[in-house]
């Protein structure tokens, strides 16, 4: 039975002594803030060890709008932590979530209005004077981890004494590498401290660098970070129970102590020599947060804060937040709200899914399908052999599933139930959505088209998976184009988010708002793309490509050629990229987009030389390039220097997004950002291309304008 606190509160204007003042000028910069609350109530602990202060964080909204910290949240959180300090009748003090929700971090609407480094500073500072009260009360504190916590929200759970988390808690995670700044409100001092450097480095560095993964409950649990873990149902209730115990001393938590010597000094080389192969320098926060960690070891909690203070002060000033920031905005706003998807009330119900092809890329489509969509999908293919190997590759990788526990035995076996295959395209009569993964050739996608017509409703949608070919050609036989869509995954698809949507000539309304709504459940971004040659990614990407093989072409050693977008820190160097598309590949829609525009797009000869040779692989398993391989890289007396590849290359880029936007492939730069952001992998701190190449100078020297004139704010 709880009651409410009788003790009078501190009002969040005078909670943190001598400050209010200094923190009164955030009420302007944070002017949008949706302030989570800290509804704080009296609870007797079970087992008689007493009275306890339960504190709810909670902003008033449901789950869809998560609960952040802005200086309104941090000053609501100090008073109700400094009414529990007041008291002489409690034993502990508990910090929980509203439901699905712990708290997902700092409120970030007001960083792009900071001016100056004393206001940046000034947040830092704030953010610790209030946290590090949970850990220097006169009682025990514990944090009940009961939904998603991220950034500052793990790091409110860092500085209590105690903490238990939901094995139900979906995202775990210390983002701030990826945005640009660094966990500056406590987390480079303690979460070392209390997992060891390696663990704490995985969270705080190794998760953001790759794709800005999560952790879930039960490993939180697992790394040590939580000392507890209950099932979700009855979560405070079993967390109030241990936590009884603990106060009681019934239960004593043990923790292996932290190797502070030579351990966490190869865990920082590790991490160091990791984020340098990956961003080659072009990224500062990652950089920043290593030193923090390696410092922490013989620092003070002073010390370290107050580093962690200057930290944030520097990177919040800095232009790759700001960049961070939009790219940020780009995937949590622009890619759930596509610009030019038609009314969502046009859209039809899948209740069947088609699947043409039953290879690599075909077998990751129908596990897609089957896995968000739950209904059941078709393969079909030339003969049974191949057919059962797709089929096969499906119900691995459900295996795989289940061996890693993301799904559990009951879910495989629906998985794999769903998933058949058909020797004929009847098994399609009943669909509402047939995708086609076969050659990437017209006349072969044209004959596949015609077939799966001639079995299904005029109303089924039938997309194409192509990378380059005309959508409007390939619909141009058919009784009904207007279903015909384009579909565009990339490899691997159950990685990378985007999904190029191509609105042919004659596509409707129902069958763009079906493809739409087919991709929103699939949980793909989205972009709208004029029917062009390659589309956004691809065209942008081969273009890059490009201009460095012409580089080899010309005399450029190929490591040199390489080496010279190493500064953006891209996820891959170009050859690299080049293997993984694979040499034909890239050849085809080279020669797609040279037949198009044949002034931008030349086909390397040594490429072609390459694919006649029947090279798939650039570089051996030493991480050098195929002897074999280089020995056709040669030719050329002109060679290039790194800087110039560099620079004829990002003019190249800021040249045909100008062409692109001014065709209306896409809606806006950002639309262009948001495709290399989640279909390429081009780096958050980037902030996306067409910011970088505003920031470099290229867009005015190649345009004689910038991408951006009015900043980046403006993403509408």
């Amino acid at each position: 039975m709880s009651t409410p606190i009788e003790q009078s509160r501190p009002s969040p204007a005078t909670a943190l002594s001598g400050g209010a003042a200094r923190h009164s000028s955030f009420s302007e910069l944070f002017s949008d803030e949706v302030v989570t609350k800290a509804l704080a109530r009296d609870i007797e602990l079970p087992y008689g060890a007493g009275k306890a202060v339960l504190i709810t964080l909670d902003n008033g909204h449901d789950h869809n709008k998560p609960n952040t910290f802005g200086p309104g949240g941090l000053l609501e959180l100090d008073a109700a932590i400094e009414a529990a300090k007041a008291r002489t009748d409690i034993v502990a003090v508990a910090v929980t979530g509203k439901p699905f929700i712990f708290a997902v971090g700092a409120d970030l609407t007001g960083v792009p209005k900071v001016e100056n480094r004393e206001q940046a500073h000034a947040i830092g500072k704030l953010g610790h004077d209030v946290f590090r009260k949970l850990g220097e009360l006169d009682v025990p504190t514990f944090a009940l981890i009961n939904g998603a916590a991220m950034g500052g929200g793990v790091e409110v759970a860092l500085h209590c004494t105690y903490r238990t988390v939901s094995s139900g808690v979906p995202a775990f995670a210390l983002p701030e590498t990826f945005l640009g700044l660094v966990p500056g409100w406590g987390g480079t001092y303690l979460l070392p401290n209390l997992i060891g450097a390696e663990k704490a480095l995985k969270i705080i560095i190794d998760n953001p660098m790759n794709q800005n993964k999560m952790i879930k409950g039960p490993q939180v649990h697992e790394m040590g970070i939580a000392d507890a873990i209950f099932e979700p149902a009855d979560f405070v209730e079993e967390s109030l129970r241990w936590a009884a115990k603990v106060v009681k001393g019934d239960i004593t938590v043990e923790r292996p102590e932290v190797d502070k010597g030579e351990a966490w000094d190869q865990a920082v080389n590790n991490a160091r020599f990791m984020v340098e192969g990956k961003l080659h320098g072009a990224a500062p926060a990652p950089v920043r947060a290593l030193d923090l960690v390696a410092a922490a070891k013989d620092r003070t909690r002073d010390e370290g804060f107050a580093a962690e203070d200057d930290a944030l002060a520097d990177l919040m000033m800095s232009d790759t937040l700001k960049a961070g920031l939009y790219a940020f905005d780009l995937v949590q706003k622009r890619a759930k709200r596509p610009a030019g998807a038609p009314d969502k009330q046009l859209a039809r119900k899948v209740t069947k899914v088609g699947v043409v092809g039953a290879g690599l890329m075909a077998g990751q489509l129908a596990l897609l399908f089957a896995r968000r969509l739950g209904v059941p999908v078709v393969m079909t293919d030339l003969d049974q052999d191949r057919l059962d190997k797709g089929v096969a590759y499906v119900h691995g990788e459900v295996d795989k599933l289940l061996a890693k526990g993301r799904v559990n035995a009951d879910k495989a076996s629906r998985l794999k139930s769903l998933v058949t295959g058909s020797l004929t395209k009847d098994a399609f009569s009943d669909a509402d959505f047939v995708i086609e993964a076969v050659f990437e050739k017209m006349e072969v996608k044209q004959q596949v088209f015609a077939e799966v017509e001639a079995v299904v409703s005029p109303e089924t949608v039938l997309a194409t998976n192509t990378s380059s070919l005309s959508i409007t050609e390939m619909a141009s036989k058919l009784k009904h184009p207007e279903r015909v869509v384009g579909f565009h995954f990339f490899n691997p698809v159950a990685v990378l988010p985007l999904l190029e949507i191509i609105r042919g000539e004659k596509t409707d309304d129902a069958t763009l708002a079906t493809a739409f709504a087919t991709a929103k459940t699939l949980k793909k971004s989205a972009v709208l793309c004029k029917d062009a040659p390659a589309f956004v990614v691809n065209r942008l990407l081969v273009l890059f490509m490009g201009e460095v093989l012409a580089a080899v072409e010309e005399g450029t050693e190929p490591e040199v050629a390489d080496r010279a977008v190493a500064p953006l820190g891209l996820p891959m160097s170009p050859l690299l990229l080049l293997q993984l598309v694979g040499p034909a590949v890239a050849l085809h829609v080279t020669e797609t987009l040279h037949a198009s525009f044949p002034e931008r797009f030349g086909v390397s000869e040594q490429l072609r030389t390459l694919v006649d040779a029947g090279k798939t692989e650039i570089y051996g398993p030493d991480f050098t390039i195929d002897p074999e391989v280089k020995k056709l890289f040669t030719g050329g007396g002109a060679p290039s220097s790194e800087e110039q590849i560099l620079d004829r290359a990002l003019c190249a880029l800021a040249r045909e997004i100008k062409i692109m936007l001014d065709e209306g492939v896409v809606a806006k730069p950002a639309d262009i950002d948001l495709c290399l952001i989640t279909g390429a992998g081009w780096p958050f701190h980037l902030g996306g291309i067409t910011p970088y190449l505003d920031r470099s100078g290229i867009s005015e020297k190649v345009n004689g304008e910038l991408f951006h004139p009015e900043g980046l704010s403006a993403l509408s």
